[in-house]
């Protein structure tokens, strides 16, 4: 796809992947790795700050070859972004860069704030300042708020419910600025959760499976019905590959499955599949219920057809993305210097006590 645009445009594009701490540092990584190894007509170029869950051993496949270059630094820092694409001469944005844990937002709201709308809005600028072809912004399927039956489509209203999804919508609302004040090429999307190799152990699936193989119990939030939809990682980036050769301009696009799943269903189905057991009594000798976050939404319900007329649709079955995503941990959990750390469960304490800022 990316070698398809740059045929039309240019013999030789440069194509930043923007990190900073990702749910999606697990999709932007494979979609590193893939563009990297079939677009070679790409200089890849992967900014990442290389905060607590950032790991390059996740690109050790990719880190030496032509096409690709690291750069460590910060989107906040404007003086640094704007001297990068002047260096640079960057064609396509695809901008991943965030603070991602909810669990986290509560306690840092206003760190969330800096990084996802500070950050944004110093990228968008620089990018527009620079003449960038395209900017794909990467947010996600919590700045609809949740829902028990109404399902989201594109034009749905942002209601967010915590401060992660607040600071999300907030960016996007600066992205879009960019489209109708400048017609500046921005495209957004929207995702549902996803998961697969590479992923920090403090999201849900990558948590639950190394506490198991560590012979420790899933600690679930609350009541553990919350249901989520679950995406594998490969299939994200045929999304993302999608959305750049056939996204249009100043358009959003929900990347979802209709495969959904409640978080105790989830550890039953991982327990079941390490521990091998499939006696409901030895399932929640397994699960630890713990207090729930101040807000956790029950459903993220999305329509992705505005994606599947683009000719995407998710391929890979659950039953095959979680035992490849099992097998990946019990050889690589300890790629992050912090991952016994990212095993701790939801703090109790009062979060508005400890409101931190940058």
């Amino acid at each position: 796809f990316i070698w398809n645009l740059s045929s039309l445009y240019y013999p030789k594009a440069k194509c930043i992947i923007v990190k900073y701490v990702f749910l999606l540092s697990c999709s932007a990584s494979h979609v590193v790795v893939s563009l990297v190894k079939n677009y070679p007509n790409y200089l890849i170029i992967n900014l990442d700050k290389l905060d607590y869950c950032a790991s390059l051993k996740n690109l050790e496949t990719v880190s030496g070859k032509e096409n690709y270059k690291f750069i460590q630094g910060d989107i906040c820092e404007p003086d640094f972004i704007k001297q990068l694409f002047e260096n640079e001469k960057i064609d396509i944005v695809l901008h991943f860069a965030a603070q991602t844990h909810v669990d986290l937002s509560f306690w840092h709201a206003l760190e969330f704030t800096y990084v996802n709308v500070y950050g944004t809005n110093v990228l968008v600028a620089a990018a527009h300042e620079a003449n960038v072809e395209k900017f794909v912004y990467v947010s996600t399927d919590e700045v609809y708020g949740g829902s028990t039956d109404e399902e989201f489509d594109e034009s749905s209203p942002k209601r967010p419910t915590n401060p992660y999804a607040s600071s999300k919508a907030a960016a996007e609302c600066f992205v879009q600025s960019y489209w109708e004040r400048y017609q500046f090429p921005v495209v957004i999307t929207r995702s549902s959760n996803v998961y697969g190799p590479h992923q920090y152990p403090e999201k849900v699936i990558p948590k639950f499976i190394s506490l198991l193989q560590q012979n420790r119990k899933c600690c679930i939030h609350g009541s553990g019905l919350q249901k989520r939809n679950f995406l594998y990682a490969t299939d994200v980036v045929e999304a993302f590959l999608t959305v750049l050769k056939e996204g249009k301009p100043g358009e959003i696009y929900n990347i979802g499955t209709n495969f959904e799943m409640s978080i105790a269903q989830l550890a039953k189905e991982l327990i079941h599949l390490i521990k091998k057991t499939s006696s409901e009594s030895e399932m929640e000798h397994w699960m630890d219920y713990v207090k729930d976050r101040p807000t956790n939404d029950l459903r993220y319900p999305m329509s992705s057809e505005k994606m599947h007329n683009l000719g995407w649709r998710p391929k890979v079955p659950w039953k095959e993305g979680i035992t490849k995503t099992i097998e990946w941990y019990r050889e690589n959990f300890h790629n992050w210097k912090n991952s016994e750390k990212a095993l701790e469960p939801f703090p109790v304490t009062d979060p508005f006590a400890q409101l931190s800022g940058p």
